[in-house]
């Protein structure tokens, strides 16, 4: 499965994806200010499950330059071509300021509907939950983010990559019930589309670039592994699309990426 983890600067994206795998493998910062730069991609066996994740910058950070953003943008779409199985939307649990919902509303605009029946929305720091209450109950508390997890079939959960480390794993704190639930959720939207998982027009144009570019390394450089050989093709194919993308706006990519039909016009 092909996941893709998105949020703020700051919502514990990283923390997630080593909770997830259950080891090490993203950096994490405790300053909410300083976060994932690059995007990442990490793959393990989860509870007999090949999980693929791909940990991203603040896609939808106010302040991050073009020249900064454009690049991590298009590793990432490179990364899970020809499309993920679902998008994870990170959010803290916690007072929702105006950038919170400035997120929220970033990520409606730049999402198509189509795409949000691959997202599931995730918090993070759910010790912040007050006792006996459920993430269900924390969501109904804000019309936006209702909204949003509405627009999500109703899909959310939440974790706590710091306190709920060692619970008991029936417990509802605990990110070992969490986890399963998460990839439970997930196996039920891959099972609902036959396999499936979202693309578009844009991501297609990327599989098919990065199949050119594989069949034309793997014939000039026969004695390389597979895993190799795609590796060095998304390299090729980023540095290409970088190019002709010269002028495209970091708002277009998202929208093309996301599936929002205005951008992918402009686009493809």
């Amino acid at each position: 499965m092909r996941l893709v983890l998105l949020g703020k600067t700051g919502a514990g994206k990283s923390h997630l994806g080593n909770t997830i795998l259950g080891e090490e493998l993203f950096a994490t910062y405790d300053s909410p200010n300083s976060g994932t730069m690059k995007c990442q991609t990490e793959t393990k066996t989860v509870s007999g499950r090949s999980i693929t994740l791909i940990d991203t910058p603040g896609f939808f950070d106010t302040g991050r330059s073009e020249e900064d953003l454009k690049p991590e943008i298009m590793s990432c779409m490179t990364a899970c071509a020809p499309g993920p199985h679902a998008f994870l939307i990170v959010l803290r649990v916690g007072k929702f300021t105006e950038h919170e919902q400035a997120v929220i509303t970033k990520i409606v605009q730049y999402f198509s509907d189509e795409a949000l029946k691959y997202a599931v929305v995730v918090f993070t720091h759910g010790d912040q939950l007050k006792e006996n209450m459920k993430i269900e109950d924390f969501v109904s508390q804000n019309k936006n983010l209702s909204d949003l997890v509405s627009k999500c079939d109703g899909r959310c959960h939440v974790f706590d990559n710091k306190h709920w480390n060692n619970n008991q794993p029936n417990n509802y704190r605990s990110n070992q019930f969490q986890l399963e639930e998460l990839l439970k959720t997930i196996e039920k939207m891959v099972v609902e589309r036959k396999g499936g998982y979202y693309t578009n027009k844009m991501l297609q144009h990327l599989e098919t670039a990065i199949q050119e570019q594989v069949e034309h390394i793997r014939h000039s450089m026969p004695d390389k592994t597979p895993e190799e050989i795609r590796k060095q093709a998304k390299t090729s194919v980023i540095s290409r699309f970088l190019i002709q993308m010269a002028g495209t706006g970091t708002g277009a990519l998202l929208g093309a990426f996301f599936g929002c039909k205005l951008f992918l016009s402009n686009l493809t």
